[in-house]
C-alpha cells in the first residue's frame, strides 16, 4: 500500500466552484480510505493563484475535508505558484520520511502532464500509483477540453514542463559555498581544472548533499537536480554543461578515447579535443585527473579500489600513449580527494593485493578487516610506470 497519498488539485475544472472542490476532495477522501493505509500521509496540492470565488483557498479546502475528521491530522495542504515547485515541496518531505511507495489522485485528464513532472523530478526509487477520477460535474462554457478524457501531452507542453523545473530550480538557494580545488602540478593556462566538494549545490538528501552530479536509478536525486548542480557548477568555473562528459563508471578498468564509439560503461577518458570538459566521480572512490601539456591531451579517471587492482589509472596514461603520441614523462596525474586509510577497510585476502604493492598500503594487515591506503597504491602504480 501507499505510505503517502498525493492529490492533485491544480485541474481549473476541479477549482472553478465551491461545489466542484467539494466535490473532488470527497471522492479522493473516499478512495483514500478504501485504499491507503491508515497512516499515510495525505498531501493535497494545489495553486497559489487558482480560479476560485473566495481568496481564501486553504479555509476552503479545510472547509470541504470536513466531513472527514478521521484524516485531518495526516492532512497537509501544500501550495505554490506551480507543480514544479509544489511537486519538488512534497519530495522533500517524503524524502525526509523516508517514503518511496506513493499514490496520486488527479483528474484523467491531467495523466500525462503529471506523469511528465513525475518522471523529471523524481527516480525510478519511488514507485507511483495513478488513481484517475472522473469528474461528474457540468464543464466551464469555454473550456473545450473534458476532464474525464485522458489528454495527450503535446511537444509544447512537454517544454513547458522543463522550463517550469528549470525555473524554479534556478531559484533556490545554494547549500554552501561552491568551491573549487586546484592543483598546481596542472598549468592552468592549458587546462582549466580541478575537484569539487560537496557544497554549493541544491540536492538536498543528506548524503548526496548539495552538489551532486551522478544520477541513477537507484538514487533519489533527479536527473533535473543534478543539470541544476551541473548549470551551476558550469557557470562558476567556465566550461559548457552541453560539451561535459562523466565518466560510466564500473569499478573496472576500460578507457573511452573520445571520437572512438562509446562504450556502454568505462572508467577513464581522454581527449586532445578543444571546449571539452571531461570528468569522474569521486568520494570513497579517487577522481583522477591527467594532463598532457606538450601533446595538449587531457583525461580523467574514475579508481575505486576494484579500479586501482585492475589497473585503471596505467590504461588512460597508456591510451593518452597510443592514441595522442603522448610521452610518459610528460603526463601530469593528480589525486583528487578521496577516503583515507582511517576508515577504509577490506577483508584480509581482498588487502593481500594491495599488501603485494607494498606493505605499507596496509595496516593491521594480521586483523580479519586492515585498514587499505589504495591512494598510496595509485599514487606508486603511477610512479612505477
Amino acid at each position: 500500500m501507499a505510505e503517502a497519498v498525493l492529490i492533485d488539485m491544480f485541474s481549473e475544472e476541479v477549482t472553478s466552484h465551491h461545489y466542484c472542490i467539494k466535490q473532488f476532495l470527497d471522492a479522493a477522501m473516499n478512495i483514500v480510505l478504501k485504499k491507503s493505509d491508515a497512516t499515510s500521509s495525505i498531501y493535497i496540492m494545489y495553486c497559489q493563484t487558482f480560479g476560485c470565488d473566495n481568496n481564501d483557498a486553504r479555509g476552503l479546502f479545510l472547509h470541504a475535508i470536513r466531513s472527514f475528521q478521521g484524516l485531518k491530522k495526516r492532512i497537509e495542504l501544500i501550495s505554490t505558484a506551480g507543480v514544479a515547485a509544489t511537486l519538488y515541496n512534497v519530495k522533500q518531505k517524503l524524502d525526509e520520511s523516508n517514503i518511496s511507495r506513493v499514490q496520486i489522485i488527479l483528474p484523467k485528464s491531467r495523466t500525462c502532464l503529471m506523469k511528465a513532472f513525475i518522471d523529471r523530478l523524481f527516480t525510478q526509487v519511488y514507485t507511483f500509483e495513478y488513481v484517475l477520477l472522473e469528474l461528474n460535474y457540468a464543464q466551464p462554457e469555454n473550456s473545450s477540453q473534458s476532464s474525464n478524457v485522458e489528454q495527450a501531452i503535446t511537444e509544447k507542453q512537454l517544454e513547458l514542463v522543463e522550463c517550469d523545473i528549470q525555473i524554479f530550480l534556478g531559484t533556490l538557494p545554494a547549500r554552501g559555498e561552491l568551491t573549487i580545488l586546484k592543483s598546481p602540478l596542472i598549468p592552468e593556462s592549458l587546462f582549466n581544472h580541478g575537484f569539487t566538494t560537496r557544497c554549493g549545490g541544491v540536492s538536498c538528501i543528506p548524503e548526496l548533499s548539495s552538489l551532486n552530479l551522478y544520477s541513477s536509478n537507484i538514487r533519489k536525486d533527479s536527473p533535473a537536480v543534478v543539470a541544476e548542480n551541473l548549470r551551476r557548477l558550469s557557470v562558476a568555473v567556465g566550461f559548457s554543461s552541453k560539451s561535459f562528459y562523466l565518466v560510466k563508471a564500473a569499478h573496472a578498468s576500460d578507457v573511452w578515447i573520445m571520437g572512438q564509439k562509446e562504450p556502454d560503461s568505462y572508467d577513464g577518458i581522454v581527449t586532445n579535443q578543444k571546449g571539452v570538459t571531461v570528468a569522474a566521480p569521486g568520494a570513497d572512490c579517487i577522481p583522477l585527473l591527467f594532463s598532457d601539456p606538450v601533446k595538449k591531451a587531457y583525461g580523467a579517471a574514475h579508481s575505486g579500489w576494484k579500479g586501482t587492482l585492475l589497473g585503471v589509472s596505467m590504461a588512460t596514461v597508456n591510451a593518452m600513449v597510443s592514441e595522442y603520441g603522448s610521452d610518459v614523462k610528460d603526463i601530469l596525474v593528480v589525486l583528487g580527494p578521496s577516503v583515507g586509510p582511517c576508515c577504509f577497510t577490506l577483508t584480509q585476502e581482498e588487502a593481500k593485493a594491495f599488501y603485494d604493492i607494498d606493505p605499507q598500503c596496509v595496516r593491521q594487515y594480521e586483523s580479519p578487516n586492515p585498514y587499505v591506503d589504495f591512494r598510496r597504491a595509485t599514487r606508486l602504480v603511477v610512479e612505477y610506470y
